[in-house]
């Protein structure tokens, strides 16, 4: 399994629909395209959203990334991330 960070931008429209009930429906997505959401956070700023999700594949990331935005309406960046452990050893 492999980390991404997934920065999320509200529209107009989807800020409308915040619940309980649609993180829900977003857990399960990620969880639907073989992923596992370690934490997410709402935030102030230029980012609404960052969620910190394991998945398999930058494939299963594409596509739980662009599942989310047809499902919220919410806009999100994906970027792969590693432990800087992991970083260290890369280039070190």
């Amino acid at each position: 399994m492999s980390t991404f960070f997934m920065f999320g931008k509200y529209s107009a429209d989807s800020i409308k629909d915040i619940s309980a009930g649609r993180t829900a429906k977003a857990n399960q997505l990620i969880s639907d395209n073989g992923g596992s959401v370690k934490s997410g956070y709402a935030l102030l700023g230029e980012t609404d959203l960052v969620l910190i999700v394991d998945f398999p594949s930058v494939g299963d990331a594409m596509k739980a990334s662009v599942g989310l935005s047809k499902l919220l309406g919410i806009g999100f960046t994906t970027a792969p991330a590693v432990s800087m452990q992991e970083f260290d050893q890369m280039v070190g």
